[in-house]
């Protein structure tokens, strides 16, 4: 890592790819400027290897294209994906450019080609991002830095500093308010203070961005694996500087809210725990930790949260609408924190554990378990009784891998009633193959043809609100004893 000044300084870049080369030299050879730029050059400055590789050029987008068959060009901003061999590496190569005016606060009004490499990281938003490295001998991988804002001594330093003016760049792209947090948190750095004043001033611009872009940049916090900090880090962040009211009011409205918890804190504190508690390889499943009360601020009293896990789950679908996460993360989201309040106790029959996959579903299960071990870790309690959710998960599995828990595992089928029992295909079926499953839940034993067809035949007869169970309290939402 360069110390001080590195505008001009020599530097070799043993770790770059001979596909990465490969572009750079072709580049070169059909007489055009090109440049290592970015967070592939910032991350191998930092002594890690980069996710992916970022190049800049003299050349024109058509240009580029044509000198690398096959590459894609989808977008307005000059930049051409290129997959280079060998390993299929992808680089994003980009033309230098020179941007004008940001009237929505995102794009740029005027994007004009050409310039030069300073020009180019001039518009960059972070001194870090605005460095690039000009090769001059590619087989031993020496090269120059360009360095014109101090971008690798921010590094060395632990500086997260805007290019030139703050509230230009942050008034240019809102976005950005968020990669501050993101980049800060990820690389362990330290608000620069005039950055940090412009970050405050600009904080509420933040409602503008759609709902796509803060998702994504909150997914990217959540999911960073290697993360400087917890996802906590970037979320207090985001509360000091002004930014959480705007992107994300539910969760700051449970600061304040108390608990009564072994870990000190309100529930504000206690949901960015559960999420640090969760896998970053499962960034939804973090963002839902740390969602998953928000209920709490709209049903305390006397101590308690009745029914916050019901009314945090309709929230939970509000903001994960708003944020246009797919609908299949929206459901899994609801489902696991409208169930997070489960309470196991041993004393549970078999029929009880079996009553709990059926309403969960079993998909759920293991994303239900984890979600709630990170909210007894972020409690310091063991909930429910010491061992109880171990307990649980194993007799789950036996229930899985031994009982029939749908319709589909009866020993009888829809057919088979219409034909034996002489009723009419239609909405009875359904009923009664529900009205099996509710018996086989209650007793495997009763899964036998025979068996299920006299249960059927003897509801036909009782009436269309009988149960072939005999038991209607087995149809309550808590597991029976």
């Amino acid at each position: 890592m360069p110390t001080g000044s590195a505008d001009g300084l020599a530097l070799q870049l043993s770790e770059l790819p001979e596909a990465v080369a490969g572009v750079l030299a072709r580049l070169a050879d059909a007489g055009h400027q090109a440049a290592v730029v970015g967070g592939s050059l910032r991350d191998l400055l930092r002594g890690t290897a980069p996710g992916d590789w970022d190049v800049a050029t003299s050349a024109p987008p058509e240009e580029v294209a044509r000198l690398f068959p096959g590459a894609t060009w989808e977008n307005p901003f000059g930049t051409v994906t290129v997959r280079a061999a060998p390993g299929r590496v992808s680089v994003e190569v980009t033309t230098f450019r020179v941007e004008a005016g940001y009237r929505d606060q995102r794009r740029p009004d005027e994007v004009r080609w050409g310039g030069s490499l300073e020009e180019d990281l001039s518009r960059r938003d972070f001194t870090i991002n605005a460095i690039g490295w000009v090769p001059q001998d590619l087989a031993a991988r020496r090269g120059l830095l360009m360095d014109p804002y101090g971008g690798a001594a921010d590094l060395q330093n632990g500086v997260l500093r805007a290019v030139g003016d703050p509230d230009q760049r942050f008034s240019e792209d809102a976005l950005r308010l968020l990669r501050a947090v993101r980049f800060a948190s990820r690389f362990g750095l330290q608000l620069d203070p005039a950055t940090e004043d412009a970050l405050r001033r600009h904080a509420t611009a933040a409602a503008t961005l759609s709902g796509e872009r803060v998702r994504d940049e909150l997914l990217r916090i959540l999911g960073a694996a290697k993360a400087a900090s917890p996802p906590s880090s970037a979320f207090a962040m985001m509360e000091r500087l002004g930014l959480l009211v705007v992107v994300l009011p539910e969760l700051q409205a449970l600061r304040g809210v108390p608990q009564a918890k072994a870990r000190p804190g309100d529930a504000f504190d206690h949901s960015l725990r559960t999420a640090d508690a969760l896998p970053a390889s499962d960034p939804y499943l973090r963002l839902f930790g740390l969602l998953h009360d928000v209920g709490k601020a709209s049903t305390q009293g006397d101590g308690h949260f009745i029914g916050h896990e019901t009314v945090g789950a309709q929230m939970l679908e509000a903001i994960l609408r708003r944020l246009h996460v797919p609908r299949v993360e929206v459901a899994r989201g609801r489902l696991l924190v409208r169930h997070h309040m489960f309470a196991y106790g041993s004393e549970w029959t078999d029929a009880a554990v079996r009553r709990f996959i059926r309403r969960v579903g079993a998909p759920a299960l293991m994303d239900l378990f984890a979600l709630r071990r990170a909210d007894d870790v972020a409690s310091g309690v063991e909930e429910p009784m010491r061992g109880g959710l171990d307990e649980l998960r194993a007799r789950v599995g036996v229930e899985l891998a031994t009982s029939p828990l749908h319709a589909g595992q009866l020993a009888v089928r829809g057919d088979d009633l219409i034909r034996e029992l002489g009723v009419r295909p239609g909405p009875i079926v359904g009923r009664l193959l529900a009205e099996l499953l509710e018996a086989v839940l209650d007793d495997p034993a009763k899964n036998e043809r025979d068996a299920l067809l006299g249960l059927a035949r003897a509801s036909l007869e009782r009436g269309p609100d009988a149960s072939p169970g005999g038991d209607q309290a087995h149809h309550s939402d808590a597991p029976q004893s």
